[in-house]
């Protein structure tokens, strides 16, 4: 039997400043009032979509001094591998050698590796530089113009429910990413729905009820039973209450694993049949740490679902945070020519450590 759970009504209490205006890349779209009950959480400027109506609130310079400080800590381990390379005397051949061995040990790629190498040839050429230590100005500059395509806002609004599914393998951090994603949107007066899809592990269900109970949102659970059922009557109990979104979890899944990987194909497809259109979107949660695995990862679950987005969660003490520009190169080369966002990178467990991605703040914290 499927089971509804509604919270309590009970008068939350207000959620520290921090936490609500850490985790922002979420646009409303146009045609949506403001929530007239809760105050909306501060928005992050340029990174929201707002009605005419509504002011968003800039995210202060502390608070976001704040985060590039622990997104900073987070990739430690890599800048401090790629800052080495700087610390001579002349820029010759090698340092770009040093450079390429460094690229290559962060787990950029070798096709990502090449490329930047190139572009910061030129930039040195045109820049006539001739100091090494301007050299890793250049290259940031470099990584950031091949990230800025992945830096886009998350849409919600749209489509009433905004159905988001998210998929990764077990370990990465979905059911965490989702609570944090869930308690930013309930707080800022949307209404969510989350769907217990992952079936198959009891642990899993357990946690999202305790995310649920946190942000006293409705939960649609089944022990045991068929995944795609139990998104098939959340979508459903979503268009019935008008809520706004509904969020998926669903069960991990190795890529190699390709029974289960049709498991996630019915879902996809039954996400249609409740509601045409959905899932609006399909979100990938990829571990940092995995480095080049993290590209095969992507790139078979986009093989499979035709994903829409990323989360890159668990920064924090990765050597191997140069993977997202291997991502980046390889997103330019997508059948349907756009690029794939990454909408939130994290660094750690709490909520503030769960962040808009921001292309040039990753490019610096990246090179140390």
């Amino acid at each position: 039997m499927f089971s509804f759970f509604k919270k309590k009504v009970a008068e939350p209490a207000p959620p520290a400043a921090p936490d609500l205006r850490s985790l922002v890349p979420i646009a409303a779209a146009e045609d949506l009032p403001a929530p007239a009950a809760v105050v909306a959480p501060a928005r992050i400027e340029a990174a929201v979509v707002v009605a005419p109506e509504i002011v968003a609130e800039a995210e202060s310079p502390v608070e976001r001094a704040s985060w590039v400080h622990r997104l900073r800590q987070g990739l430690r381990r890599t800048g401090s591998s790629i800052a080495t390379v700087f610390t001579g005397t002349r820029i010759d051949d090698a340092l770009y050698e040093d450079l390429e061995a460094a690229l290559l040990m962060a787990d950029a790629g070798v096709g990502a590796t090449r490329f930047l190498l190139e572009d910061l040839k030129r930039r040195v050429k045109e820049a006539r530089v001739t100091d090494p230590a301007a050299v890793k100005g250049l290259l940031a500059e470099a990584v950031a113009e091949l990230l800025q395509p992945l830096q886009q806002p998350l849409v919600i609004g749209r489509q009433t429910p905004t159905v988001v599914m998210v998929v990764g393998v077990n370990g990465a951090g979905k059911t965490t990413t989702i609570g944090k994603l869930t308690r930013h949107l309930a707080v800022g007066g949307h209404g969510v729905l989350l769907a217990a899809a992952d079936t198959f592990r009891a642990a899993a269900r357990e946690q999202l009820g305790v995310w649920a109970d946190r942000t006293q949102v409705e939960i649609v659970s089944q022990q045991g039973g068929d995944p795609a059922a139990v998104c098939f009557d959340a979508v459903k109990a979503g268009q019935a209450r008008g809520i706004e979104v509904v969020i998926a979890d669903t069960a991990g899944r190795l890529p190699t694993q390709l029974h289960l990987m049709e498991e996630l194909k019915k879902v996809r497809r039954t996400l249609d049949k409740a509601m045409p259109g959905a899932p609006h979107e399909v979100l990938l949660v990829v571990d940092g740490n995995t480095g080049q695995n993290a590209l095969a990862q992507v790139q078979a679950f986009d093989g499979a679902l035709g994903l829409s987005g990323l989360v890159l969660t668990k920064l924090d003490g990765t050597a191997k945070g140069g993977v997202l520009a291997a991502i980046a190169l390889w997103s330019r080369q997508r059948s349907d020519g756009r690029a794939l966002p990454v909408y939130f990178i994290g660094v750690g467990e709490k909520l503030e450590d769960l962040e808009r991605f921001d292309a040039r703040e990753f490019a610096q914290a990246l090179l140390g």
